[in-house]
């Protein structure tokens, strides 16, 4: 059988790096083509928008578009009729895309979505399917917890509106962990963390985005807060580097923690990015860090997937930040 993937979620942030990732693939072999793969299939519900801002990633031709919407089951009832594919990637729901729907819409996006490209991976008779998730999942990190593992089962607070998105994606975990035991399809879950590079987001809710188009367009770096709450980033060349290994290599109903477990604290990367992209420019913190801040985390262990997988990362926070300038 012809070797198919088939992606979700290929116009967004994820998506983008993917698309990246298996365009430095193909020529980087002798047959043109993504390792692995023969062909790679992206759902979009606007093909030709993108295409028209990402002629570069759009065209090849080991790659195919169809014109659908996953949360719109008959949209995807004749997709690829008669066709098989050997793997499904689902990213169309991520947090970028979610961030301006209500709480209702962001649910019913995640958990509708995936059990509507689950039926499709069933009749398209794929063999494994992975599932973008999120360190949301976890809810809140502990004070006392240094990195969170994959036996952490934590919950976000089921009675805030603000955890819908880490309570949608761990139930769509759990609705793909069914379907897979129903159907005889292999799941792997990916919990992604915070990433960096070439397609983040500048005008969106990521720090460290908001702090390079400030570095590029502003005269100084503003942050909102005190600077304590703590994060890592990881380069999203590693980020669909990981993707793809797990698709091929996790274990089938495992998850992986996705991301990097290098940390930095909010005001010292405010001053990261300011020192790699514009040291003349100064950094403005909206309030003092006091011994009684609140130290927020959102820190993963990666141990798994270092210890299972042999991930590893390989591109250090400073480089990953030149990258997201290289537009």
């Amino acid at each position: 059988m012809t070797q198919r993937l088939l992606i979700t979620g290929g116009t967004g942030f994820f998506g983008r790096a993917l698309l990246r990732h298996f365009h430095s693939e193909a020529q980087n072999t002798n047959t043109s083509k993504p390792l692995f793969f023969e062909e790679i299939i992206v759902l979009s519900r606007n093909p030709g928008a993108f295409a028209n801002r990402y002629p570069n990633l759009a065209n090849a031709p080991w790659l195919r578009w169809v014109k659908a919407d996953v949360c719109q089951a008959d949209s995807l009832d004749t997709v690829l009729s008669g066709e098989r594919v050997s793997a499904v990637l689902h990213a169309a729901t991520d947090s970028t895309d979610s961030a301006g729907l209500s709480p209702f819409e962001k649910l019913d996006q995640i958990v509708e979505g995936t059990r509507n490209v689950l039926q499709m991976a069933s009749r398209l008779q794929a063999s494994r399917f992975l599932l973008t998730s999120s360190g949301g999942v976890y809810g809140p990190q502990p004070v006392d917890m240094t990195r969170i593992s994959e036996s952490y089962c934590g919950i976000p607070d089921p009675l805030q509106f603000s955890s819908t998105y880490g309570l949608g994606k761990r139930m769509a975990e759990h609705l793909c962990l069914l379907f897979g035991q129903r159907h005889g399809l292999e799941i792997v879950i990916a919990r992604c963390f915070a990433f960096v590079g070439q397609d983040l987001p500048l005008d969106a809710h990521f720090a460290i985005g908001n702090f390079i188009r400030d570095a590029i367009n502003k005269p100084s770096i503003e942050v909102g807060g005190d600077g304590s709450p703590v994060r890592t980033y990881m380069d999203q060349r590693d980020l669909s580097h990981w993707l793809m290994v797990l698709l091929q290599q996790g274990l089938s109903g495992q998850a992986y923690n996705v991301g990097s477990d290098e940390e930095i604290n909010i005001k010292d990367l405010a001053y990261l990015v300011r020192d790699t992209l514009a040291p003349e420019k100064s950094v403005i913190i909206a309030r003092k860090m006091s011994e009684q801040s609140f130290r927020n985390r959102y820190v993963p262990s990666i141990d798994k997937a270092r210890t299972e997988l042999q991930l590893n990362l390989t591109y250090p926070l400073k480089q990953a930040i030149w990258e997201t300038v290289r537009r």
